[in-house]
């Protein structure tokens, strides 16, 4: 077998794109996963502990400070490379901060640090992909994406399952929060190491044009809401497969938490990071178009590999063989659909749009756990995985439906401005962005109410239910009027 290694050409650059997306992906799990594994060991209340997954909503909602970060520079190291040291910089203080926190006595402190760093994080997120979409060009992306997985995986796997073993066996919670905040200084590298865009792209003139110009270009483009909904959905079933895979492997088919622990994160790891190197190598020789569907398509048919482990005897090498096969088609999808999204930015507003693009591309992965809870109860997990091969499908057909516009983004950098129901298209998008403000508030007040607790408003459930269907309803008319005006155009 070929190592996919031999496709990266080892450079200035791959090293870059290493440390950083290293550094994109060391604060999450701080802040989730092992933040939740340190206060269940601190016999932290369940209820409080569900509820500490709410800082990570900055990932989602970062588009909204995104504006700012492209319409003002930083006097020092270039307009993308200041913000990106600002932030790692912040990073380190605040994750050695955690260290220095007892989460029995200083709950409260606790979650304003985790809220932080997850807010710098996305912040830092939010730069880095605007500097890959100013520095790569279009036949960089697909291995700059597969670099960027690499990275982020390796970081998950250090501030995750490495992290637990060190602190439960060796050095303990406080000090390997220390050392998580030491490792961030592998971001300040990448960060030193980076180049500016060899052509200069002019900031927003105004904090206004930051914030408007971005969403106008977006939106007066033709087949912007089909893009939408691809982005959203491409990934659907991969997320719905993935939401209680580590319950399923432990309650549904009988294996101990260890030998879930090592097949399901370590070789699933392995999985992910081949399949992005390997994804990114093939984009090199394919279209996007064509990246697209057959990764789509390996990792919807992947999910029957979980859907096989509930109809026969369950076995280690099953196990293995079922999680490495769902972790490598996924991971080559995430190659094509992080280039995807580079593809659709424009670069005099990237830190924007790519915010935008990839808070879409989050909600799959973010919403599905309670949908999925609610299927295996219905369904069992027999007919769940089976159904995971089906929510793959609306991706598939709305890949199909765009695959014109998708082959021009290839022939020419320039997005075409659509010119049809202009009335109609311009309430939708004020429909969708009011539908998200809404939600956005819904949530905000959420986590206030619960973290200076206060007595619960009761218009927060109200405030973000209805700000979720005011913004599905908006893409679902914005899609038609896309169908309405390619069938004109033609």
């Amino acid at each position: 077998m070929t190592s996919p290694l031999r496709f990266i050409t080892f450079s200035r650059t791959t090293l870059v794109l290493l440390l950083l997306g290293f550094s994109s992906g060391l604060p999450l799990a701080l802040t989730s996963g092992t933040l939740q594994a340190w206060m269940t060991v601190e016999n932290i209340d369940l209820k409080t502990i569900g509820f500490f997954s709410m800082v990570g909503q900055a990932y989602v909602f970062k588009f909204l400070w995104a504006p700012m970060m492209d319409r003002y520079s930083l006097p020092f190291t270039g307009r993308r490379r200041g913000w990106l040291a600002a932030c790692q910089l912040l990073l380190i203080v605040l994750i050695a901060m955690m260290a220095t926190v007892n989460p029995n006595s200083g709950l409260l402190l606790l979650a304003l640090l985790a809220v932080a760093v997850a807010f710098c994080s996305a912040s830092q997120d939010i730069v880095f992909d605007a500097w890959k979409t100013d520095v790569l060009s279009a036949q960089e992306r697909g291995n700059g994406a597969a670099l960027t997985v690499l990275g982020y995986r390796l970081a998950m796997l250090v501030s995750g399952g490495i992290a637990l073993w060190l602190a439960d066996r060796y050095i303990g919670w406080h000090n390997v929060y220390f050392l998580m905040a030491g490792l961030m200084s592998l971001g300040l590298l990448g960060t030193l190491l980076a180049k500016e865009p060899e052509q200069t792209i002019a900031a927003p003139l105004s904090l206004r044009h930051a914030v408007v110009d971005p969403l106008k270009d977006f939106f007066t483009r033709n087949n912007t809401w089909l893009m939408i909904t691809l982005i959203i959905f491409y990934k659907l079933g991969d997320a719905f497969a993935g939401a209680l895979s580590t319950s399923f492997l432990i309650r549904g088919l009988g294996f101990s938490a260890g030998d879930v622990g090592l097949v399901n994160k370590s070789l699933g790891l392995v999985a992910t990071i081949i399949g992005a190197l390997y994804g990114g190598a093939l984009m090199r020789k394919w279209s996007l178009y064509k990246a697209l569907m057959i990764f789509g398509i390996a990792q919807a048919l992947s999910n029957l590999a979980y859907w096989l482990l509930t109809v026969i005897p369950s076995h280690l090498w099953s196990m293995g063989s079922a999680v490495f096969i769902e972790n490598l088609c996924g991971g080559m999808g995430t190659a094509a659909a992080v280039a995807l999204l580079m593809s659709l930015c424009n670069r005099r507003f990237s830190a924007t749009q790519f915010a935008l693009l990839s808070a879409l591309s989050a909600m799959g992965r973010v919403y599905v756990g309670p949908i999925a809870g609610w299927l295996v109860e219905s369904w069992h997990w027999s007919g769940f995985y089976a159904f995971t091969v089906l929510a793959s499908l609306p991706g598939l057909l709305l890949l199909r439906a765009a695959k014109t516009s998708l082959l021009k983004l290839a022939d020419t950098p320039h997005f075409t401005p659509r010119c049809h129901y202009a009335v109609a298209y311009s309430l939708t998008t004020k429909g969708f962005l009011l539908g998200a403000l809404l939600a956005t508030l819904g949530l905000i007040t959420m986590l206030i109410t619960y973290l200076c607790n206060l007595p619960e408003l009761s218009l927060t459930e109200p405030l973000l239910r209805f700000g979720v269907i005011v913004a599905v309803i908006a893409t679902v008319v914005g899609v038609t009027l896309d169908i309405l005006s390619r069938e004109k155009a033609a």
